[in-house]
């Protein structure tokens, strides 16, 4: 995280993607172990987004602005609703866009996962088919 001054805090031209999610994160009080478990990805897969190696996808991407209580706009600009400035006390409670956002992003999950299994289950009845032949 790119900590020059305090007018550098979050600031768009001075930090990339990466910066703002560890800043974010930190500000929230996670440790990467953390907030990778409460997406549902491993911690490798979070360190690579903070170190800008790749990025999430966008189920993943609302999922980390409610989390961590910043706009979506910001997690990928900087501008918008960010976490605040160091020292800053910060309210963590999220509000009702936030909310829906984190819905929505749970309901595509669990769509995924619905598809994921039938096709599975599909694959699976096949193979036990052609063993029994």
């Amino acid at each position: 995280m790119n900590d020059d001054s305090a007018e550098k805090w979050f600031d768009p031209d001075a930090t990339t993607f990466g910066d703002r999610l560890a800043g974010a994160r930190e500000m929230a009080g996670m440790t990467q172990a953390q907030l990778a478990k409460r997406l549902g990805v491993k911690k490798k897969t979070l360190e690579e987004w903070e170190n800008d190696v790749r990025g999430p996808r966008a189920m993943r991407l609302s999922m980390l602005a409610g989390l961590l209580n910043v706009s979506l706009l910001w997690l990928l600009t900087g501008e918008g609703d960010g976490p605040g400035e160091p020292g800053e006390a910060t309210s963590y409670v999220r509000g009702g866009e936030q909310l829906l956002d984190e819905i929505r992003a749970i309901s595509a999950q669990m769509t995924l996962n619905a598809e994921r299994l039938v096709r599975v289950e599909g694959e699976l009845k096949a193979l036990l088919k052609a063993s029994d032949a």
